[in-house]
């Protein structure tokens, strides 16, 4: 199946467009992300309905905790990143692709929503696991088919994608949830293999535009994790997203080709104290027993709106718009 997004130079070399790295192709070559080949001039998936993992999770796991919260979600993964983090949490399948002996399961996007459509408490689906950008065409087909349906699609993405492709996810995606991994475009470059600024632009058209957003940070001792960094990224996003954009500070574990110490819970806490002097709404993940971090209060009267133990969700305070109850405050999460 050929790729959308590329551009043809000369009699047989092929420039993706898909993202910013904007990788140029001889025949027979594939991109950094693995699922892309130059097959004489046109750009072949080699990915399209590939399914490594589906299931149907809490919308709390994506993390999205103000979006349909206590809701479930039908998310689905393939294999494959555009970028090549160091610490990958789901390296098995983000930055592998199965071999030629092992068949792989395939799923058409009209497949997709009918499995979506029948599993009861389903609101929608959430293109996740891997970096949803690598199976671009299936996500964008399947996301109409969704819309069409009224299911909800949520995209859980590392936001390293060209403007244009973006501008067509932003008719069909509903809700993002966006890895912000620093703020410093050195440990992009170094730890990721990526840049930052396409991903700050990103955030701003997907905020601008209307849809839904929250962000996820995951805290590296000693990469990313000092004071005056996450001071910086803390007030970015207040003035350029808005103090109103949801912050999951998350708790990092050693994995793929990173050994470094498993984050302090302290760390978290202290990052937490400081993000709330800039954000309405912050949260800490992967951390059992939180002392901090799990509960949504109102940011006008305080009172509790939401309460969560682990991913059970308990919405208190919130009437069917998504206000506060107590004060009238919000909308403080989509419910209808």
């Amino acid at each position: 199946m050929d790729a959308l997004h590329f551009r043809k130079i000369g009699n047989d070399k092929i420039i993706c467009e898909l993202c910013p790295h904007e990788c140029s192709l001889k025949v027979g070559q594939k991109g950094i992300c693995q699922t892309r080949i130059n097959e004489m001039g046109r750009m072949k998936l080699l990915n399209f309905g590939v399914i490594a993992s589906a299931g149907l999770d809490p919308i709390e796991k994506k993390p999205l905790y103000h979006f349909y919260p206590g809701s479930k979600i039908f998310s689905i993964g393939g294999y494959g990143c555009n970028l090549k983090c160091k610490f990958c949490q789901n390296y098995e399948i983000s930055q592998y692709t199965p071999g030629h002996n092992i068949p792989p399961r395939e799923l058409a996007p009209t497949e997709i929503v009918q499995r979506a459509s029948q599993l009861s408490q389903n609101i929608g689906i959430a293109y996740t696991y891997n970096e949803p950008t690598v199976f671009y065409e299936l996500m964008y087909e399947t996301a109409i088919l969704a819309k069409e349906k009224g299911l909800k699609n949520v995209m859980v993405s590392n936001g390293f994608i060209n403007p244009k492709p973006l501008m067509k996810l932003l008719d069909v995606i509903d809700a993002f949830n966006i890895d912000l991994k620093a703020f410093r475009d050195d440990f992009y470059k170094t730890i990721t293999g990526g840049t930052i600024e396409p991903v700050l632009k990103n955030l701003e058209k997907i905020k601008k535009n209307g849809n839904h957003l929250e962000i996820a940070f995951l805290v590296i001792p000693e990469l990313n994790d000092s004071i005056e960094e996450c001071k910086n990224m803390f007030k970015w996003i207040a003035e350029n997203l808005g103090d109103d954009t949801p912050l999951h500070i998350n708790r990092y574990y050693p994995s793929y080709k990173l050994d470094k110490p498993v984050t302090p819970a302290e760390k978290l806490e202290e990052l937490f104290e400081i993000a709330i002097q800039y954000l309405k709404y912050v949260y800490i993940g992967n951390l059992q027993n939180a002392k901090k971090g799990t509960t949504t209060y109102c940011p006008s009267c305080k009172t509790k709106v939401i309460e969560r133990i682990g991913y059970s969700t308990q919405i208190k305070m919130l009437n069917a718009l998504g206000n506060c109850k107590n004060c009238g405050y919000g909308p403080i999460a989509n419910l209808d």
